[in-house]
């Protein structure tokens, strides 16, 4: 079943204050860094095309591909409500990070919002590593960000809350986790109940979610194995070192 079958109708709300444009600038100021004429953009796991939209108003081309077809209505509807030469930029279309092929290659392939901290198993981490290098030019960029392993020891995932409204719903959204140390993944179980404003009638969904935290040898190991050199290893959304509180790790390998 796809995990995020029903999820995705509440996806955009959830997530609405979520710094999809600030997410968007750093990643282009990473691939400018290193990589000054890009133009075309592989997105792998693009959801509901929030990251997609702002890269294309930055000036690439972009092709979101992802697993759910909810995702990509939602992806699809936000294309059709932009303006013409924005939308223009964008495309999606469904695939399997981990064995997509689009017949195409591209200057930088991104992976964004922990997407391959969902590869759960050796193989298809590195099978998520070979689309990715399959779809690079040579000289391309690879940026993803993930769950970093110290950090996920260091502080262990908590209860979390998270309460949002618009003006048809209210969703409350209760994540519970439990670590699977000998696995080196987090099981992130979500309740969300969603109430409907105009009759009081309160639905409700549960979700597993697993997510894998990443450690810096076997990252630097399987990259490497698919053609890649880690040229920026850092904090997401800064420029600082990794460390045992950064939860969220981000990576620039070069092909």
């Amino acid at each position: 079943m796809d995990v995020f079958g029903h999820y995705s109708r509440y996806y955009d709300l959830l997530y609405r204050d979520k710094d999809y444009v600030g997410e968007a600038a750093y990643v282009a100021k990473n691939i400018r860094e290193h990589f000054p004429n890009v133009k075309t953009i592989l997105e792998l796991g693009c959801g509901t095309g929030a990251h997609a939209e702002h890269l294309a108003r930055l000036g690439f081309n972009v092709h979101g591909i992802d697993l759910s077809d909810e995702m990509l209505t939602c992806a699809k509807a936000r294309k059709s409500s932009l303006p013409e030469c924005i939308a223009d930029a964008l495309s999606f279309s469904k695939g399997d990070v981990r064995n997509v092929r689009t017949g195409k290659t591209y200057d930088v392939v991104v992976s964004l919002f922990h997407v391959m901290s969902y590869q759960t198993s050796n193989a298809d981490l590195e099978d998520a590593f070979v689309t990715a290098s399959l779809h690079l030019k040579p000289g391309g960029l690879f940026l993803f960000d993930y769950w970093y392993g110290p950090a996920v020891l260091t502080q262990r995932p908590e209860v979390r809350v998270k309460r949002i409204q618009d003006d048809k719903i209210k969703v409350t959204r209760i994540a519970e986790s439990e670590t699977l140390v000998n696995e080196n993944s987090v099981n992130v179980n979500y309740t969300i109940f969603i109430e409907d404003k105009e009759s009081g009638k309160v639905g409700q969904l549960k979700e597993t979610h697993r997510m894998r935290y990443l450690f810096m040898p076997e990252l630097n190991f399987l990259l490497a194995k698919n053609g890649f050199n880690i040229i920026v290893s850092k904090q997401w959304m800064n420029d600082f070192d990794l460390t045992d509180t950064s939860w969220n790790g981000f990576v620039v390998a070069s092909k």
